[in-house]
């Protein structure tokens, strides 16, 4: 049962990350358009590779095991996670980037995961990291970690906000008004 009790979680969170890389490397329809900025998307990727190896030393110096009630909802983010992400992907189709992009024609998305939130990919990250952090009880990971990803986060919300109210002006300040940024906290309006 011991090792049992060690690798679970280490293997759980390593095959989550390595999943999500993989989503990422996704060949997919896109229509390519003017790339505002890269150093967020880094930001992003360092983040998330620092919570898995912060995650996993912190859990194996602390020598901690499995504790079902944290694994479970460490997995129960992840999941949430994909899908949330996924559904944000088909929402947006051929507009969908890694990067804050503005095409030409470039369509306001407000259904799927945009009728809760605006920024639905940026939450699902949230839940990426926080699943790490329940499935290997790292705390201090995820705090030192949201030192980086927050403030990156903020950075891109700010130049995404401001390129998508000079596309779509008044419409996206309506979307603004009625719709949170990344936290679903209340229904849709609609």
């Amino acid at each position: 049962m011991e090792p049992f009790a060690v690798w679970l979680p280490v293997v759980s969170v390593l095959g989550i990350y390595l999943a999500r890389m993989a989503e990422l490397r996704t060949k997919r329809d896109t229509v390519a358009g003017h790339v505002m900025e890269t150093a967020t998307l880094r930001a992003f990727v360092l983040t998330g590779t620092l919570m898995l190896a912060g995650s996993i030393t912190e859990f194996l110096v602390l020598d901690k095991r499995l504790l079902v009630s944290t694994f479970a909802a460490g997995w129960m983010c992840a999941l949430a996670s994909f899908v949330i992400r996924r559904k944000a992907i088909a929402a947006l189709g051929k507009f969908w980037s890694l990067h804050v992009e503005i095409r030409d024609n470039h369509e306001f998305v407000t259904a799927g995961p945009f009728r809760w939130m605006r920024h639905p990919t940026y939450f699902s990250m949230i839940l990426e990291m926080a699943a790490a952090g329940f499935i290997l009880q790292a705390p201090i990971t995820a705090l030192a970690v949201s030192a980086i990803f927050f403030p990156a986060l903020i950075v891109r919300l700010r130049i995404e906000e401001a390129a998508l109210i000079e596309k779509f002006d008044d419409a996206y300040r309506a979307y603004q008004r009625t719709t949170p940024a990344v936290i679903p906290y209340k229904f849709p309006s609609k």
